[in-house]
């Protein structure tokens, strides 16, 4: 020991001459001689001197405390217990507060007090902060080509047996304190296991088309719906906030081959939908010409019938003269044909009393049928002109 040591390096005769407690070993008193470690029993009726000092003694004379001030020590230990039970809810807290281990009320933020310590205690989780989960990635863990990959957790099963690297995050809050601490053993594991669940099941209900394009958004939807219910069950009193998806491709070993079959469906939907606004402009038009050229044939039909069946009837109707009048419906028949005839035709009359004089008449016929022709043409191109 220290004080045992009776060289000139150890104890504190190797250190100018001070015991353990900074005083000479001769210089406590008590006939204690050099070398000596002090008395513990005289320091010990030093305290207790010092205490009588602070406290006077009792009427009976005896040593000790005296009862009243026993009684003073304790109020005041009493108080200071009960005063440490206020605590103070910071504005992003909610209180709990237990006795002997057991929810007996929650807190708002302000001073409050409960039962110290070690009948009660009070639990402050803060319930405004938004937390984050990160699944198929951490962004926390940097590597050469940006956020560190997790491909146990990102690598999922689509609808249509393909694979797909999904990377999302979690946003998530304390909807309810005493749910939140006494419900669920480890929140954050909870939340995370939840929501790999739900987005492995949601992919594998999903094309991988449809995953990797237009469907994002109704993806995330449905995964905050399906995790917060999934909450609600397990009682967690946890409010999901937001499911981002910060990733949906396929695996970069397999992504250029999948863009090229992409490129080759949209070229494919392209020439469908061309193919689609061809037929939609040549069908509804071919059928309306064959309903045109159909409408014609009826009408040329309802023509031709009708106008043999006037035929047939004035037919009848001259028979029935004929057999009345022969020689008059003949000559009228006649007559009906010549005019129909010789409506049409340039006509030269002769006076038949000129030619008994035995002189032959002049006829200018190429003159008459050069204007016949010219007549004709020039109403011709007056028609065209019409």
């Amino acid at each position: 020991m220290p004080w045992n040591n009776q060289g000139g390096g150890g104890g504190w005769q190797g250190g100018g001459g001070q015991g353990p407690w900074g005083g000479r070993p001769g210089g406590g008193g008590g006939g204690q001689g050099p070398g000596q470690p002090p008395d513990l029993e005289e320091l010990i009726k030093k305290s207790q001197e010092k205490v009588k000092q602070l406290f006077p003694q009792g009427s009976g004379g005896g040593s000790g405390i005296s009862k009243k001030a026993a009684i003073l020590i304790a109020l005041v230990v009493a108080v200071l217990w009960l005063a440490s039970g206020f605590y103070r809810v910071q504005p992003e807290e909610q209180g709990v507060e237990l006795v002997f281990g057991k929810l007996t009320d929650t807190t708002q933020p302000g001073l409050n007090y409960n039962w110290p310590a070690p009948i009660g205690s009070v639990e402050t989780p803060q319930v405004t902060r938004v937390n984050r989960i990160e699944v198929g990635f951490r962004s926390g863990v940097r590597t050469s080509g940006g956020d560190r990959e997790m491909s146990d957790e990102a690598l999922m099963l689509t609808g249509d047996e393909n694979i797909i690297d999904v990377n999302f995050v979690v946003l998530w809050k304390i909807s309810n304190a005493a749910d939140f601490l006494f419900n669920i053993r480890d929140p954050e594991a909870t939340v995370f296991a939840a929501s790999e669940s739900v987005m492995r099941e949601i992919m594998g209900q999903t094309p991988i088309a449809e995953a990797t394009t237009e469907a994002r958004r109704a993806i995330e939807q449905k995964a905050r719906e399906q995790l917060q219910v999934l909450m609600n069950e397990y009682g967690a009193g946890i409010l999901i906030d937001e499911v981002q998806l910060q990733k949906a491709d396929p695996p970069a070993e397999v992504i250029d081959a999948f863009r090229d079959v992409q490129r080759a469906q949209a070229d494919r939907e392209r020439m469908q939908n061309e193919a689609d606004a061809f037929s939609n402009d040549i069908i509804p038009r071919a059928r309306g010409e064959a309903e045109r050229l159909l409408q014609e044939a009826q009408a040329y039909e309802q023509e031709v019938v009708a106008r043999a069946s006037g035929e047939a009837e004035r037919f009848k109707s001259i028979l029935d003269e004929y057999r009345k009048a022969e020689d008059v419906t003949i000559r009228r028949i006649y007559l009906e044909t010549m005019e129909e005839i010789l409506a049409g035709v340039t006509k030269v009359i002769i006076d038949s009393e000129g030619g008994e004089s035995g002189v032959v008449p002049y006829l200018p016929l190429p003159e008459i049928q050069n204007s016949v022709r010219e007549r004709r043409e020039s109403d011709a191109s007056d028609g065209e002109t019409q």
